[in-house]
């Protein structure tokens, strides 16, 4: 008899504010802000196979070279991936968060975004 060990346990309730807040302070659930979500999760899964992929190599003793080569591939394609996000954020959150500061007279809410953009691109680039 088998059992099935991949039941899942009920959501817990998320103490965020609704849908409606903004996605782009980080501490709220998005809305709408991956305009491209399909596309990205498409790639995602590509990247998850090729690295399902590596780990088949190297269980199968397969040439370095070619280890390394595929290696290479996921790391581009994770580049991409995150250029494309990088893109997003900065039309969407970054923009938003200059109307808001212009309209409120705000100016640290874009430097504050700045900031949290230069960062992330600063991770991605070490």
């Amino acid at each position: 008899m088998s059992t099935d060990s991949t039941t899942t346990a009920p959501a817990a309730a998320s103490p965020l504010p609704s849908a409606a807040a903004d996605a782009c302070d980080g501490h709220r659930p998005p809305h709408e802000v991956h305009r491209d979500k399909a596309k990205h999760l498409a790639r995602l899964r590509r990247i998850e196979g090729q690295v399902r992929g590596l780990h088949r190599m190297v269980d199968e003793d397969v040439y370095c070279i070619d280890v390394l080569t595929q290696i290479a591939a996921v790391t581009k394609a994770l580049q991409s991936l995150s250029l494309n996000l990088t893109s997003e954020h900065l039309r969407h959150c970054v923009a938003e968060a200059a109307v808001q500061a212009e309209a409120e007279g705000r100016t640290e809410l874009i430097d504050e975004k700045v900031a949290e953009a230069t960062a992330a691109l600063g991770r991605l680039l070490r």
